[in-house]
């Protein structure tokens, strides 16, 4: 693999390993570690930790996947293998 393969892929793991971070802090950490302690907190009248459980985990998951969808797109352009 010649070196602009390496960087596309060195760039492409960053980012997976960016939002699998995301990912796990919003469903493990807010859903069950940290739930306890969000619970002190009220968003539309229930804790937040119980709603990052039950729905806000979810809107997180919608968002990532259009953030991870753009910057792939960026990557691709930078790399000069995006398919315009």
């Amino acid at each position: 693999m010649d070196k602009s393969g390496e960087a596309y892929w060195k760039a492409t793991l960053g980012l997976l390993t960016k939002i699998l971070t995301v990912w796990f802090l919003v469903s493990f950490g807010a859903g069950i570690l940290f739930a306890d302690l969000l619970n002190n907190i009220h968003l539309g009248g229930y804790p937040l930790g119980f709603w990052f459980a039950q729905q806000g985990s979810m809107y997180i998951f919608v968002a990532l996947i259009f953030i991870y969808g753009k910057k792939m797109g960026e990557i691709d352009r930078k790399f000069d293998v995006h398919e315009d």
